[in-house]
């Protein structure tokens, strides 16, 4: 038999692919004998015919990259694909943005300019989404209340 259909039939034995089934050139004239899969079990015992291990990729380069992306290295404009909020948490982004606000309306409220009703009133919409950013919270209190803070 043919070393390409021993191999096959090897590679069925094994449960690998065809890719991966070494056989020594030197004892070809022993895998030419070869007629059934019992044959091919033989031939693996005594080690004519073997399997190659599987090939992976190495994570050298990965490493060197990661330990300077940990440094801050790689990390420019060039690199970067999306907008800036496609890279930011959207949750850290809620952060900033409310505690921004709230502290806005605890210093319009500490400074008499809008009552705690209002206050509470504003905080609730603050809460619950209504303004995207601060100057939204500045629009709504001018155009709702007549309120212009700079």
């Amino acid at each position: 038999m043919r070393a390409d259909k021993v191999a096959k039939l090897a590679a069925e034995v094994l449960g690998v692919g065809e890719s991966r089934i070494w056989i020594d050139h030197r004892k070809l004239e022993e895998v030419g004998e070869v007629v059934s899969k019992e044959d091919v079990r033989k031939l693996i015992k005594k080690g004519v015919i073997k399997v190659e291990p599987e090939k992976g990729n190495s994570r050298a380069r990965w490493k060197v990259r990661h330990e300077q992306r940990k440094k801050g290295r790689r990390r420019g404009y060039g690199k970067r694909k999306g907008k800036a909020t496609a890279r930011q948490d959207p949750k850290e982004a809620w952060m900033y943005r409310i505690r921004k606000i709230r502290r806005f309306l605890r210093y319009l409220r500490d400074h008499d300019i809008i009552d705690r009703k209002t206050y509470r009133e504003l905080y609730m919409k603050a809460k619950g989404g209504m303004f995207d950013s601060l100057s939204s919270l500045k629009m709504h209190l001018k155009e709702r209340y007549g309120i212009e803070v700079r």
